[in-house]
């Protein structure tokens, strides 16, 4: 590739010098036996001569391979659209070479990449091909042979890729993996598999014996599955009816093809051989693998700009070492491969899938495909992807699903679809921006909003690459960008099938260049299929094809307009002419009508134009769609609704639906999905249960939204009816000579609708091998019990049962153990049936049954009911009823909160108790939330009904009202009104009759019941309260009752609790009406009901009975008061006092009379509250009538409260206390005695204030023993306590005895054993009781006191009897030289201790000089005989035993007289001179 353009820069600039134009010439001529060099030679005026050798040799291993790679020649794009057809090069003569340049669209030429590199359009290409060589015959016939040979592989290559690639061209169904025929066993399943290849996508069909196979008709027989072109018919637990000849057919626009395999049931005889290989048998590994999909995502949701990973557990069986599944993961039935926005991964048991960047392009349905030896699994779940929050309030959200269509040189097409959301007002168009690859510099390509989902956007720069993106505008502001789109080059759709089908080569030919004469341009033919092929409001886009004739260069285009009626062309790009065969024309007006045409151009000048188009109006071609018709809305689960809708009617280029939900309402509509779908049918999942909704549609196309359904009818979120579970636990509980009675549990699950019945089948066992199943019954029961009569005696049968709902048929129960038919001769009676329970709470439940169906030899007498906790041991049953009851009822009380039960029940004749019941399930004893009960209601009239209410109802549910727990069908004595989810039960006429326990139960619900007890005692409560309504009284809040005022008034009121504005009230006194005046005044109230009667005082003639009578309306009401005897003269003295209260609180008083309190510091502060008072009011203390003077620490006086302060109380503080208050208007005082008793109160106040003080108790180790203490805030020497060790009070002794130190109350133990173990506590008393603190001096904490007090004890010992030095030895010795030393040091220790001296740290040794004793263990001296200076320094008497050593450190300092002195100092002077000359003279 270098070499190459290294070559052609040096022709261009040869070129250039010599103003010549170069020619290159190569042509290669191909045949079998040799290589033919071709030669061209043109002569300038200069002379100069260029010749082009091609070396490169193309020999029939060259056609071998060329014809053996296997590349489509259809030229596609990125969506793999096909935008042309690429003809080989291959050139055999000089007519072939002409034909694949004259046509730029369907042929290429044969270029190197150094010449597309270099090419210039408006250069002038003088490459001419010239054949200068004569043919023989042979060479004739064998280039015609050789041509034939490659247009027969282009034929074959060409069938290859229309079977292969579904996507370019149709081809009729063909099977490429065929279903193979089948041998299996009876009660086996069994599964064709087949893949069929075609386009359009065929359709298929199963049939059977040529009978079409409806597999939603037979569900539990038939299950036909089709993903990606794979197809799958299951046959499940096979039968002899099975054997069969299976026959699938596939069909399409191009025809249908079928495939027929064959089925054989056997059925199994002893003595055959079972082995056989199973279905999906692999001999690659010699296993069947079976694959599970476990832990499976669900419906999930996101946000755009989230992370989201999905995934599941994949188990594979068995495994196999170094084998690996196919994982593939499809969105939409599209496969997916990683990419920036998804990756997968595969962990050996799990595979995940996860977005890094969800979009809304990532929303759909997805799918994961486990492909292994043996056949595939998939499980597949739906991903939603909401929008990202809007930056401006009101602002569209961003659209999605940027592509790129129609690249061209200079021109592009951007398409997308619009968002669900357009914010709070219409979307007004949409903005088109432009990135160049490699570079994050974004372009707006248009100024103004354009309206449709679809743009061209031109100005491109051939050979460069781009990404585009939308944003939406609205009034309220500009949206987020969407996603980008996929990188799209522009270039030419030729040049990219070319390099598509052309990988780049190196070039292999010899360039020679000569200068020669220019050759003479060609002006370009006429355009040709000028075509409008979009038109909007905003633009126009045309498009034709290239010119036949175009010279040898490139060529540009120039395109024109005119306006119809006129003859006036004007030039559109007159500056800038095109390269692309595509133009889009903006700024036309609206309304008016156009023709265009098309001139082309190049070096050589501009030709002529084409045909004009067909007058073109400018407006939108696209209508928007029309809306959707009727939306139906079904329930589908708790949190999801199947919608369904009528499409859209002529809806061109429809791009797909959006649905809208609305909780009814609210008025906020939301969309539910956010990249639109094809369908007409949609799952809405993320909705709350129990909400009511409505739904709406919405078609979209690329001109944009239609206009909305209508509504959808309110539907309810929640489960769909389904079928329910099978029966539970069938078996047979009787058995006589030809009748057998079936017991069993009701479903797990009803599929929210009521079980309306079961259907009984039967089978024979003969000698242990089962018959086929017969039905029992064509009516469906009720009960949960059957007997099924008219069988045959000692025979065995086998049973199971369906439940039915108003949704069809459950699948069929576990069939019980083969049972023999034979005579039932116990007398006693069998067991009841029928167990369930009701009225479930935290502590109670009601158990009911039914009756057995063999009562033995005499009728039932009673039954008898056990229970357990479930899971115990059959040791824990317990009968709940010691006497059998008659009723197939119990009331169970006194179960515990959270635990769960299992109930029994046996009934009884008179030979005995019979059989036990069947166990009821686990029973948890639980008060669901929102349970209610029955309640019982007397109206205004009288009625007396009883009420339950259900917030839990369904549309199946229903109220089920019982007496004594049997249904009411007597409607003689009551009448029942249901509403919703209320139901109500009304009495005719209470009386004895309709005595009982009323039930009501709530059907479709989670055991919503509840139960009330009508006894005589409660009916006559009703029935007074019934007489009441009919016979209204004039309620009273409260009766008349008489009340002191201040001054002492007296005030006689009542209050009614109800009155109108028309009631009235007689006032009466002993039998005579009162009337307002001097002596009496009256007030009522109306709106409060409040009565009222004033007097000034009572006087002896008040003394009598009082009386306000009421009439309002119908009703009345009377109340009275009676003042008599001692009643009134209480009343009266009181009154009295009051008055005179009254004029206390004239002057100076107390408001709260004078008391104590006992601070937290344990002062007692005497305190009391004063009122009405003045600077000039004197205030008096005084204790035992004398007075107390005032002190600012005792005596305060702070917002009329006044205190006195005792601290530290003491029995010298006992006294009478007294505070008087005096001033002009009057005098008060308040007395409080504090001896004796009132002293005794204050004391004890004083001890719990200390006794609550008290710390917890702590333990500290002394040398002597052990202490455990408290601390108090204060003590005070008559506080009571007392110490107690293992609760016996403590004694005091030598060794344990107690005491106060301050604030601390100890207890000392001293040489502590092991019988001083465990608990201590010291009782304070507390003025009642006392407070206890205890120890537990146990365990640890006694190990840990111990181990210390042996350590300080230890320490003791040694601190007392280690090695000491006591005296004797003074700091310092003086001494003159001369003399004799001798100090003597007294020493103590025990043992004795060790005694050494030391001088300078240096040991002395006793001889003539140092005399060391040591006598009596006590004594050791040291004497120095004639001391000299030598002797002076630092000396130490050192002691050591075994508890320690200890040094007495003394100096001594040696002088000498003053002229000894300096005869020494002269002495040591010549001494030193002396002994500087010796070793002076050593040196030398």
């Amino acid at each position: 590739m270098s070499e190459s353009m290294s070559s052609h820069q040096d022709v261009r600039k040869r070129h250039e010098r010599s103003t010549t134009s170069v020619s290159a010439v190569s042509k290669v001529q191909k045949t079998s036996t040799r290589s033919t060099s071709v030669r061209t030679s043109r002569r300038s005026h200069k002379g100069i001569k260029t010749t082009v050798q091609s070396v490169k040799e193309l020999d029939e291993a060259d056609l071998s391979l060329l014809s053996k790679s296997k590349k489509t020649y259809l030229a596609m794009d990125k969506e793999n659209e096909i935008i042309g057809y690429v003809v080989p090069i291959f050139r055999s003569s000089q007519g072939f070479a002409r034909e694949l340049l004259e046509s730029q669209e369907e042929e290429r030429k044969e270029e190197s990449i150094g010449y597309v590199a270099l090419r210039n359009l408006f250069t002038r290409e003088t490459t001419e091909m010239q054949r200068v060589e004569k043919k023989t015959r042979e060479t004739t016939l064998r280039e015609s042979a050789d041509r034939i040979h490659l247009v027969r592989k282009m034929h074959e290559r060409e069938e290859f890729q229309r079977k292969m690639n579904a996507d370019s061209l149709t081809h009729p169904p063909e099977f490429i993996v065929k279903p193979r025929s089948h041998t299996v066993w009876e009660k086996q399943t069994v599964t064709l598999h087949c893949t069929v290849a075609g386009w359009p996508k065929p359709r298929v069909a199963w049939y059977k014996n040529n009978v079409w196979i409806d597999a939603k008709a037979y569900p539990d027989k038939y299950t036909v599955e089709s993903n990606y072109n794979m197809h799958s018919l299951e046959i499940k637990s096979c039968t002899f009816e099975d054997t069969a000849q299976y026959r699938i057919s596939a069909m399409n626009v191009k025809g249908e093809s079928s495939a027929i395999s064959t089925v054989v049931v056997k059925r199994f005889q002893e003595g055959e051989d079972l082995a056989r290989k199973p279905h999906g048998f692999c001999p690659e590994y010699g296993v069947t693998f079976r694959t599970h999909i476990t832990d499976k995502f669900s419906v999930s949701f996101g946000r755009e700009g989230e992370t989201l990973s999905v995934g599941c557990t994949v188990i594979i069986f068995p495994q196999v070492k170094r084998y690996q599944p196919d994982i593939l993961w499809y969105r939409n039935a599209t496969l997916l491969q990683p990419s920036r926005w998804v990756q997968m991964h595969w962990s050996g048991d799990r595979a995940m899938l996860t977005f890094k960047h969800l979009n809304k392009e990532d929303e759909g349905l997805y799918t994961l495909r486990i492909n292994t030896k043996s056949g595939f699994d998939s499980y597949s779940a739906y991903v939603f992807v909401r929008d990202a929050d809007v930056e401006v309030e009101g602002a569209p959200v961003a659209p999605l699903d940027v592509r790129c269509q129609d690249a061209n040189k200079d021109y592009v097409v951007v398409t997308w679809k619009q968002p669900a959301v357009e914010g709070s007002s219409s979307i007004l168009g949409y903005y088109v921006d432009r990135c160049e690859v490699g570079t994050d510099r974004w372009v707006q390509c248009n100024d103004t909003p354009v309206k449709f989902a679809r743009f061209p956007v031109t100005g491109l720069v051939e050979g460069r690459s781009y990404v585009f993106r939308v944003r939406a505008i609205n009034y309220a502001g500009v949206s987020h960008p969407s996603r980008i789109s996929d990188p799209v080059v522009a270039m030419a759709p030729a040049d990219r099938a070319y390099l598509r089908s052309h990988p780049s080569a190196p070039w292999t030919a010899h360039i020679i260049v000569t200068e020669e004469e220019p050759t003479v341009g060609e002006v370009p033919g006429q355009p040709s299929d000028l075509a409008v092929i979009e038109a909007t409001k905003s633009y126009v886009v045309l498009a034709w094809k290239p010119p036949f004739q175009r010279g040898h260069e490139g060529v540009m285009y120039y395109v024109e307009k005119c306006v119809v009626g006129t003859d006036t062309w004007q030039r559109v790009n007159a500056g800038m002419p095109v390269k692309s065969p595509r133009f889009a024309l903006f700024d036309l007006a609206e309304g008016k009508t156009y023709s265009f045409r098309v001139r082309c151009c190049n070096s050589a000048g501009v030709g002529e134009s084409s045909e004009a188009t067909e007058p073109t109006a400018v407006g939108d071609k696209l209508d928007l769609p029309p809306a959707p018709g009727r939306v139906v809305a079904s329930r589908n689960t708790d949190t999801s609704v199947v919608v369904s809708w009528e499409p859209s009617q002529n809806a061109m280029q429809l791009v797909g639906y959006y649905i809208e939900v609305s909780v009814v309402g609210s008025g906020v509509w939301t969309p539910c999905n956010n990249k639109p779908v094809k369908c007409t049918r949609f799952v809405c999942h993320g909705l709350n249960t129990g909400d009511q909704c409505v739904f709406r549609v919405k078609a979209v196309n690329a001109a944009g939204y239609s206009c909305h359904s209508p509504e959808s009818e309110k539907v309810d979120v929640k489960a769909a009816i389904a079928t329910p579970s099978p029966p539970q636990r069938l078996r047979v509980v009787e058995t006589v000579r030809d009748t057998m009675l079936l017991d069993w549990e009701e479903p797990k699950l009803n599929g929210g609708a009521e079980v309306t019945g079961y259907f009984v089948d039967m089978r024979k066992v003969t000698a242990g091998v089962p018959g086929s199943w017969h039905e029992v019954n064509t009516k469906a029961i009720n009960a949960r019990s059957y007997k099924v009569e008219n069988l045959k005696e000692n025979m065995q049968y086998q049973f199971q049962v369906r439940a039915v709902n108003m949704a069809g048929l459950s699948k069929a129960s576990v069939p019980n153990v083969a049972v023999e038919c034979k005579e039932y001769t116990i007398t006693v009676p069998g067991p009841p049936i029928g167990l369930h329970v009701t009225e479930v709470r935290k502590n109670s439940l009601v158990l009911l049954w039914e009756p057995p169906k063999f009562t033995g030899r005499s009728g039932i007498t009673g039954y008898y009911v056990d229970m357990k906790e479930a899971g115990a041991g059959d040791g824990a049953w317990r009968g709940i009823n010691g006497k059998a009851t008659t009723s197939r009822y119990l009331q169970i009380a006194g179960l515990k909160e959270g635990a769960s039960y299992v109930f029994r029940v046996c009934a009884q004749n008179l030979a005995g108790v019979g059989h036990l019941s069947q166990l009821t399930p686990p029973i948890l004893a639980q008060t669901r939330p929102g349970t209610k009960e029955i309640v019982v209601d007397v109206d205004d009239e009288g009625v007396i009904s009883l009420i339950f209410e259900c917030s839990e109802m369904t549309a199946e549910s229903k109220f089920v009202w019982s007496k004594n727990y049997e249904e009411i069908s007597d409607l003689s004595r009551l009448a029942m009104q249901t509403s919703g989810g209320r139901s109500r039960v009304i009495f005719n006429n209470l009386s004895l009759e309709d005595l009982g326990i009323y039930s009501c139960v709530v059907t479709n619900t989670d055991g919503v019941s509840s139960s009330y007890t009508l006894d005589e005692k409660e009916m006559k409560r009703l029935l007074q309260i019934s007489h009441d309504h009919k016979f209204p009284t004039i309620p009273f809040s409260s009766d008349l009752a008489v009340e002191l005022l201040e001054k002492g008034r007296v005030r006689l009121w009542l209050q009614a609790e109800k009155v109108t504005a028309n009631c009235k009230v007689d006032y009466v006194f002993n039998d005579v009406p009162l009337t307002q005046g001097e002596k009496y005044s009256m007030h009522f109230d109306k709106n409060t009901g409040i009565i009222e009667m004033f007097m000034e005082s009572l006087e002896l003639e008040d003394e009598g009975t009082y009386c306000f009578h009421l009439v309002d309306g119908k009703a009345t009401g009377t109340s009275s008061l009676v003042l008599i005897g001692e009643d009134f003269k209480t009343l009266q003295k009181e009154s009295e006092f009051r008055r005179q209260e009254w004029f206390r609180k004239q002057g100076p008083h107390f408001v709260e009379y004078l008391s104590f309190k006992v601070t937290p510091e344990c002062n007692v502060l005497l305190t009391c509250k004063v009122g009405n008072m003045k600077k000039e009011t004197e205030i008096f203390w005084s204790k035992d009538e004398q007075d107390i003077e005032e002190e600012e620490e005792k005596i305060n006086y702070i917002d009329d409260i006044l205190t006195f302060n005792i601290s530290k109380i003491s029995k010298q503080d006992a006294g009478i206390y007294q505070v008087k208050l005096r001033d002009d208007r009057g005098k008060d005082k308040s007395v409080l005695n504090l001896i004796e008793q009132g002293f005794q109160e204050v004391m004890n106040e004083v001890f719990r204030v200390i006794a609550n003080s008290s710390t917890e108790l702590q333990v500290t180790s002394t040398a002597e023993g052990i202490i455990i203490q408290t601390s108090v805030v204060y003590y005070n020497e008559d506080l009571p306590s007392n110490w107690l060790h293992k609760d016996t009070k403590i004694s005091r002794s030598d060794r344990v005895h107690w005491g106060v130190t301050e604030e601390q109350l100890w207890l000392k133990i001293n040489e502590p054993t092991e019988k001083d173990k465990g608990k201590y506590a010291i009782n304070i008393f507390d003025g009642k009781d006392g407070v206890k603190r205890v120890l537990d001096l146990t365990g640890q904490v006694w190990e840990t006191a111990y181990e210390e007090f042996q350590r300080l004890k230890a320490a003791a010992i040694a601190e007392k009897n280690r090695a000491r030095v006591v005296g004797g030895l003074p700091d310092v010795v003086t001494i003159q030289e001369g003399k004799s030393l001798n100090l003597t040091g007294n020493i103590w220790g025990n043992p004795a201790p060790e005694v050494m001296w030391m001088k300078n740290e240096k040991e002395l040794v006793s001889d003539e000089h140092y005399a060391l004793k040591f006598e009596a263990g006590k004594f050791a001296s040291i004497t120095i005989a004639a001391v000299t200076t030598v002797d002076s320094g630092k000396y130490s008497l050192v002691v050591k035993n075994k508890y320690g050593t200890e040094y007495g450190n003394f100096t001594v300092s040696v002088y000498m007289p003053e002229g000894e002195e300096a005869e020494e100092e002269g002495d040591e002077k010549k001494d030193k001179k002396d002994k500087k000359e010796k070793k002076d003279k050593k040196e030398k």
